[in-house]
């Protein structure tokens, strides 16, 4: 595939992952749409970080506009700057692929941890308290012991009503679009670093065609 052709496929595909990844972040600081608890402080502390929005919105749509932008260009003319246009894509990406992957690692966080929310706590105290029922819990060690294999225990949060669901549903979210532009810009890595060596191939189709026939 040509250099060209593959930033016009990726640079999109980044452009799309971007944007969600900025929506998730932002909607996992108003569970169920209220924004009573962000007043209040109520918001669990890998929500707060957004890694979603810096890591895998900001970043990654940084190197997408540009990467897109390129890519179209060198598709109507021969004469872009490939290769300097080639290696900045090639900077952006790195930028990106770290952005992506502290999106992915602090999304991780926040599915293990779990919401903070309100519970009847039983040890220490006793009573109503803000705190993560789901972490260093005898019932939570270990993957396979994980409240999100079990949503009989999701009703344990009284408050924010359906949080956990929230919760679990926007990081997983951010889980999996991170994994994607990993991989995206991973592959962009490579493409760029392809059209520092040989330019992008638009404009070697264009000379060979109008190369007269030989008769």
């Amino acid at each position: 595939m040509c250099v060209g052709r593959c930033s016009r496929i990726v640079g999109p595909c980044l452009l799309v992952l971007g944007t969600l990844s900025v929506v998730a972040s932002i909607l996992l600081l108003f569970p169920g749409g209220a924004w009573q608890y962000v007043v209040d402080g109520h918001i669990s502390r890998r929500a707060k970080i957004m890694p979603g929005a810096w890591g895998g919105g900001v970043m990654v749509l940084l190197a997408a506009t540009h990467i897109t932008a390129v890519g179209w260009r060198c598709a109507c003319c021969s004469d872009c700057g490939t290769r300097r246009n080639a290696f900045l894509s090639v900077v952006l990406s790195k930028l990106a692929l770290l952005g992506s992957a502290a999106c992915f690692f602090f999304s991780g966080l926040g599915l293990t941890d779990g919401p903070l929310c309100l519970y009847n706590a039983t040890e220490p105290t006793n009573g109503l308290i803000w705190d993560y029922p789901f972490v260093d819990t005898p019932s939570n060690r270990g993957l396979a012991h994980s409240y999100l294999f079990y949503p009989s225990t999701w009703g344990t949060c009284m408050e924010p009503v359906g949080i956990v669901a929230w919760h679990v549903t926007f990081f997983s979210l951010l889980l999996l679009v991170s994994a994607a532009e990993i991989v995206l810009t991973f592959l962009q890595i490579i493409n760029g670093c392809a059209g520092c060596l040989c330019g992008f191939c638009e404009g070697k189709e264009a000379g060979f065609s109008r190369v007269p026939e030989v008769r």
